[in-house]
């Protein structure tokens, strides 16, 4: 056998590994790509159902929103509707409930001053420039305490 023979048979042999090796490869990726299109089958099969029940959820909820929007407007009218007739009351019956009852503290105020003793009326007393007489202060302050 000659060198170019051999090398021959190298090239072939080393050709043949390499065959194999990718022939290996590309059957792995096969695989692969059956398993992912499987995959994908089955993802595609559960997600149509996720969507529809999404779908639904978000009308639902749509719904609900405005529910709660028309019942938010009803409560603000009812709120400013509130609000004027306070006003209103306030204004009917407000001056003449506090007339009535200014009137009736006077009453009772009259009523209880007439009951009380009236104090002794103080003797006159002269006044002497320049002296203190004894007694005075403490006569004004048991006045002021009493009024």
């Amino acid at each position: 056998m000659s060198g170019g023979e051999v090398a021959g048979i190298l090239v072939a042999v080393f050709w043949a590994i390499l065959v194999s090796f990718l022939a290996v490869a590309l059957a792995r990726l096969a695989q692969t790509l059956r398993a992912t299109t499987r995959l994908v089958a089955e993802v595609t099969d559960q997600a149509v159902p996720l969507l529809a029940d999404a779908s639904s959820a978000v009308r639902s909820a749509q719904t609900q929103i405005e529910r709660v929007d028309a019942i938010a407007s009803d409560v603000q009218e009812v709120t400013s509707n509130a609000s004027a007739l306070s006003t209103t009351v306030a204004s009917t019956f407000g001056g003449p409930l506090v007339k009535v009852a200014a009137f009736g503290y006077g009453v009772r105020r009259a009523v209880s001053g007439r009951k009380e003793e009236t104090p002794p009326k103080t003797p006159r007393r002269t006044v002497i420039v320049g002296r203190t007489v004894p007694g005075t202060r403490r006569e004004k302050r048991t006045r002021r305490k009493k009024d």
